[in-house]
């Protein structure tokens, strides 16, 4: 052990096994250094930079074309490239302590604190901002890929909630990051920890990619199959357009049931946050579960039936106006719709189950929900206005059509969001077995 780290003795019951010891940020393997960060640096470069002063670097200083500026958005993307802040050369030349180069690691300090970047060899020559760290070590000792993978495992991330300023994650400094002791096995090791960890990063990226090439082959046949412009085969003739009011019955709900009265009960309770936290159109009873509310507190209020919409009618933004999911596989369970928002409950002649959830999606719709809408920093929509909506339907038969090939492609999504969940889960057990040395690669 070494540069000043200790061990930290633990209980009888919580003894490490043969092998192994135990430092502040867990049990490691025993022949492993311990370091710490400030003692990391090749002599060139402190080991530890925090950005310049915000009056420093100001809006007023950035230039059209310069040298890169550095912040938490690249950060947050792992994106270097991405960005359009820049510097001039007299502006760089006086902030160049604050400069990156090829190797160094960017510590994201404020509100996602804890998320890393390292700059590749190609990467645009730059200065980081004041939100953010820059690491710079000894190549000989650190690398830089095991060292982000290492910072962003959940040991090192709760070490660091135990002494960010406030307790939490929110905001770090470096001299926080100056007394951080880390495991530190030998230089052939750490790479290899690095590249295991790097092919299931590849196979994260590969699935995030064709899930979002899948996403917009799903929104491009929704453009086409929800105005009518294609047409599956064997369907033809027009559209009948109709009010929404003449297609759905907007009935009562728990809007007046706050979170501060809610209790465990036996009735399933949606408001308007479990709307907007989903990308889903449906909500799976069977498969998904629900805030419960007493029945005292609902008293006359609708159960949800099969193929019921329930719409949020309050969002922060445009985009989440009239956002809505359909209810499917209820069999017999009991819920309600409650704050903030409506219950839509469709004539079954005229608006066929599976295909409501995709209603929302009908450009017409969506442009007529933003221009009903009223409010400065909440905007909202009332039953009067929902009902007074004009949309075009095709048939029932159609309709039916037209969600089974929505249906097969959110089935075809949710099956790589699986596969990308249980790779992540595959990647974190990884972690947990190289970051500690209780799985040797090298």
């Amino acid at each position: 052990m070494s540069d000043g780290a200790t061990t930290i003795h633990a209980p009888e019951s919580e003894r490490v096994p043969p092998g192994y010891k135990r430092i502040e940020v867990g049990v490691i393997a025993e022949e492993w250094e311990v370091a710490n960060l400030a003692s990391l640096g090749d002599g060139s470069d402190p080991p530890i930079k925090a950005g310049p002063f915000g009056s420093a670097l100001t809006k007023a200083t950035y230039v059209p074309v310069g040298y890169k500026v550095y912040g938490q958005e690249q950060v947050i993307r792992g994106d270097y490239q991405y960005g359009d802040y820049f510097v001039s050369h007299a502006k760089f030349k006086e902030l160049e302590s604050c400069s990156v180069k090829s190797g160094d690691i960017l510590l994201s300090l404020v509100g996602t604190a804890g998320k890393l970047l390292v700059i590749p060899r190609n990467a645009p020559k730059g200065i980081i901002n004041p939100r953010l760290i820059r690491f710079s070590f000894d190549k000989e000792r650190v690398d830089s890929e095991f060292f982000k993978e290492l910072f962003e495992a959940g040991q090192i991330q709760s070490y660091l909630e135990r002494y960010a300023q406030g307790g939490t994650m929110g905001v770090l400094n470096a001299s926080i990051l100056r007394a951080v002791n880390i495991p530190l096995p030998p230089l052939p090791e750490q790479r290899a920890i690095a590249a295991a960890l790097s092919d299931v990063d590849d196979s994260i990226s590969a699935l995030d990619a064709l899930i979002a090439k899948k996403r917009a082959v799903k929104t491009a046949a929704m453009q086409r199959l929800l105005t009518g412009k294609h047409r599956l085969p064997g369907f033809d003739g027009e559209w009948e357009t109709r009010r929404l009011g003449d297609i759905f019955a907007l009935l009562s709900t728990a809007s007046n049931a706050r979170s501060d009265l809610m209790e465990d009960g036996d009735i399933g309770y949606i408001h308007y946050g479990d709307i907007h936290g989903t990308d889903s159109s449906f909500l799976d009873c069977d498969a998904e579960e629900t805030p419960h509310i007493a029945s005292h507190l609902v008293k006359n209020i609708p159960l949800l039936e099969e193929g019921d919409l329930v719409m949020a009618d309050a969002s922060e933004d445009y985009d989440g106006i009239g956002k809505s999911i359909e209810v499917k596989n209820v069999r017999g369970r009991k819920l309600v719709a409650g704050l903030h928002t409506l219950l839509l409950r469709g004539n079954k002649a005229v608006a066929a189950d599976g295909f409501k959830g995709y209603l929302q999606y009908i450009p017409a719709l969506r442009s007529a929900l933003i221009r009903l809408s009223t409010g400065i920093s909440v905007y909202g929509i009332s039953k009067n206005n929902v009902r007074s909506i004009e949309i075009s339907l095709p048939s029932i038969e159609e309709q039916t059509a037209i969600a089974a090939v929505l249906s097969d492609m959110d089935a075809k999504i949710e099956s790589l969001e699986a596969r990308r969940e249980k790779t992540r889960k595959v990647k974190r057990g990884m972690m947990g077995e190289l970051l500690t040395g209780r799985t040797r690669l090298v």
